[in-house]
Parts: structure tokens; C-alpha cells; sequence
């Protein structure tokens, strides 16, 4: 029996290097970021949103706000009226109290917080549950928060919405 060979054409592999050629096209556009990006956020150029959370005002998010100087921060403050809504992420997160007084539910505990104050949500196994409730009816209750997200997605990034903002009038149903 004869054999024939017939030498197969081998699939087209992609540039070996282009990872190497995205990551330092990443690195440059991160360094004009860096250079001509914002330095100062005014409020007054940032919009107040309502969402299922609460009313709030970002100043810096880690995707899809590209005009500042930072890039890897998520920072906004929180108008709490009469509670937020509930909710469980990763903690690790940093909130300064602006303004007024009230408390923060972890994990079905409570703690009281002042105008000043520093709230340090907890780095634990499933993250925490919390919710934040204002004090004083009709009385501001603001705070601001931190978020460094590189150590965010190491510690697995999960967030779910557990119960709405009695202020949020969008789908009740809707999932985070």
C-alpha cells in the first residue's frame, strides 16, 4: 500500500507579542492620563444620581470615567435621606462622614457615626452585608467614599444588591 504525505499548513498563530505590544500601549495611555488628566474634580461638574444604592455623586469610577489624572480610584459621596439601600460587597472600602450623623448595619450589627467620623467597611470570606441609615429626619447625612480598586479585584470584586433605597423608583426587580 502506498502512502502518501500531504503536509498540513499549520494554523495561523497571532502575534506572539501582542500582549507584550498591548500592555505597553496600555502603560503610555495610563502616563498622558497621568499628564493632562484632571487634578481637580469640581462638584459642580459632576451630576447627582439616583440609583438603587442611594443618591449619589462619583467623582472618580474605574471604568467609563477617563478625565482625571487617576485611574485605578473610585470615589463618590453618599446623600443618605433616610436609609440606603442594602447591599454586600468586598469591604476594604474607606467612607469619611461629611456631614450629620447616623449608622451602618454590618452583617446585622449597627454602629453610630458623626459628622468626621471614618467608617472601614471589613475585608472578610463573602463580604458584608451593610446598609447606612440617617439619624436625624430632614437632616443632611453624607459621607464619602474610597475605593482603591486594583485591591478590590484582588479580593474577588463581588457586589450584590440586596434591598432598594426606598428613593429608587426604577424596576424594583432589577439585579446588581
Amino acid at each position: 500500500m502506498e502512502r502518501e504525505r500531504v503536509r498540513e499548513r499549520e494554523p495561523e498563530q497571532k502575534d506572539q507579542g501582542e500582549h507584550y505590544e498591548a500592555t505597553l500601549r496600555l502603560n503610555a495611555e495610563a502616563r498622558e492620563r497621568a499628564k493632562i488628566g484632571k487634578i481637580v474634580i469640581r462638584a459642580k461638574e459632576r451630576p447627582w444620581q439616583q440609583s438603587r444604592q442611594g443618591l449619589t455623586k462619583t467623582f472618580l469610577f474605574w471604568h467609563g470615567m477617563d478625565d482625571t489624572a487617576a485611574t485605578d480610584w473610585t470615589c463618590f459621596i453618599h446623600d443618605i435621606k433616610e436609609h440606603s439601600g442594602k447591599h454586600r460587597h468586598q469591604g476594604g472600602i474607606q467612607l469619611f462622614v461629611l456631614e450629620g450623623e447616623g449608622s451602618t448595619e454590618v452583617d446585622g450589627g449597627s454602629v453610630d457615626w458623626e459628622k468626621w467620623d471614618l467608617i472601614i467597611l471589613p475585608v472578610k470570606p463573602g463580604g458584608c452585608v451593610h446598609k447606612h441609615h440617617n439619624k436625624v429626619k430632614g437632616a443632611p447625612a453624607k459621607w464619602m467614599a474610597f475605593r482603591y480598586n486594583p485591591y478590590a479585584r484582588v479580593l474577588g470584586n463581588m457586589f450584590e444588591q440586596v434591598e432598594n433605597s426606598p428613593d429608587w423608583k426604577g424596576d424594583k426587580k432589577a439585579s446588581a
